[in-house]
């Protein structure tokens, strides 16, 4: 947000009240969480004085005190935060009464620098203080899948990565960091979950992004501050998880989606490819959406389920479940493997056995027919020629059977083999 524009909603804010009250001396704009100070001295002031330093929201009608000091004792009022300080101890030397904290977006208002010297109000300046929130962005993943986590586009000396778990950030935690002048990197219980990004970032050059698989729980705010020199700059991003697991029981098939950092999510469902079919959804704890599907499944019921998650900025992300048809009825899978299979099991081989012992007797008998009807046939050593009878088999073929038949034992399938025997065993009787 332009800070400009922001100074005007504050100016807005603050115009219904008396000029006395809203007057200002000085605006200044600060971002979220990075050290502002607020100046007010008086150099004409010196010896025992006070500072009262008080806030006014722009939603509040009255004044808080949020600092008070005299005599280097120093009192923080109920305003106060943890990291408010006078930036001079020695003010009432040196007449500088200026105040330093890092604010949050609603300490945005109007403060007041009341400077007295026993109990005769001196001096007051009115400061009007805008607070630019370094922008949020909002989006979702599916679980187990790589993410970016994007860091401010500035060439930095070192970054830290902070994270507060879904839908409960009121506390953040360091979970990464890393120093590229040292080449150091913090090592936290999440950093296998966790790596520096690589091109088109370069952290060693000191461009920085973050890699992230996240699981379900994964999700909610991680701030990536990158650090030049004494600036700090930074980046918000809210995470939305999605995961679809399935839960199966004798009757029935469940189908869940759960998603993480509900707050920015707008709605959850679940719905059918025949957009027709209505789904029954419920709700067993807060981000989960379940839809049951009743056993067997059937040709009705197969198919893809898929929930969509959209969030409260318009983004969508989905995931599908298929949903099969089971294995026909009386079929046996593994049956089906095995006698697929490349290599044969050992009772077919075993069943081979007397196959080839009644094959090697029929190819004796006709190996000894054959030499009967003349050498010339079967061999001629004097000549060089040879024949062979796998090789020509229609040569025997043509001849008169004479009670004999030819079998040929070239494998052409388990079925030949079986017709031939049975050939050769009429033959022989």
């Amino acid at each position: 947000m332009d800070s400009g524009f922001l100074t005007f909603i504050l100016v807005s804010s603050f115009a219904a009240y008396p000029s006395h009250l809203t007057g200002w001396d000085n605006v200044v704009v600060a971002r979220e969480g990075m050290s502002t100070t607020l100046v007010c001295t008086d150099t004409t002031v010196r010896g025992a004085v006070a500072i009262n330093w008080m806030v006014k929201s722009h939603d509040k009608n009255d004044w808080k005190l949020v600092l008070s000091a005299s005599e280097g004792k120093e009192f923080s009022g109920g305003a106060s935060k943890a990291s408010m300080r006078l930036t001079d101890p020695n003010f009432q030397d040196t007449g500088v009464f200026s105040l330093s904290f890092a604010p949050n977006k609603e300490d945005s208002g109007l403060y007041s620098c009341l400077i007295k010297q026993q109990e005769k109000q001196l001096k007051t300046r009115i400061i009007l203080l805008a607070v630019l929130t370094d922008p949020m962005i909002a989006t979702a993943t599916l679980a187990q899948t790589s993410f970016t986590l994007t860091c401010p586009g500035v060439q930095g000396d070192y970054v830290m990565l902070y994270w507060g778990s879904p839908d409960n950030k009121k506390h953040v935690k360091l979970v990464h960091q890393y120093d590229r002048w040292r080449g150091s990197t913090l090592v936290t219980t999440q950093s296998k979950k966790l790596q520096l990004a690589g091109r088109p970032y370069n952290a060693e050059a000191g461009s920085f992004s973050f890699l992230l698989t996240p699981g379900i729980k994964d999700g909610g705010l991680y701030i990536c501050e990158v650090f030049l020199n004494d600036n700090a700059y930074s980046q918000r991003t809210l995470l939305s998880v999605l995961k679809v697991k399935t839960n199966h029981s004798p009757s029935k098939l469940e189908l869940s989606c759960q998603y993480s950092e509900r707050s920015h999510v707008q709605s959850a469902i679940w719905k059918y490819q025949n957009k027709s079919r209505r789904l029954r959804m419920s709700s067993s704890s807060p981000g989960t959406i379940t839809i049951t599907v009743p056993l067997p499944i059937t040709s009705d019921t197969a198919g893809n389920y898929t929930c969509t998650l959209k969030l409260k900025n318009g983004q969508t992300i989905w995931a599908t479940q298929a949903v099969t048809l089971p294995p026909e009825d009386g079929r046996d899978e593994s049956v089906s493997v095995t006698a697929t299979s490349l290599l044969p099991s050992l009772s077919a081989l075993l069943l081979l056995v007397p196959l080839v012992a009644a094959a090697v007797g029929v190819l004796l008998w006709r190996q000894k027919h054959i030499s009967d009807r003349g050498i010339e046939q079967s061999l001629s050593i004097q000549s060089s020629e040879a024949e062979n009878i796998y090789e020509n088999p229609e040569d025997i073929r043509q001849t008169p059977p004479q009670g004999s038949v030819y079998m040929d034992l070239k494998p052409r399938g388990e079925d030949d083999v079986y017709k031939e025997l049975e050939r050769s065993e009429q033959c022989q009787s």
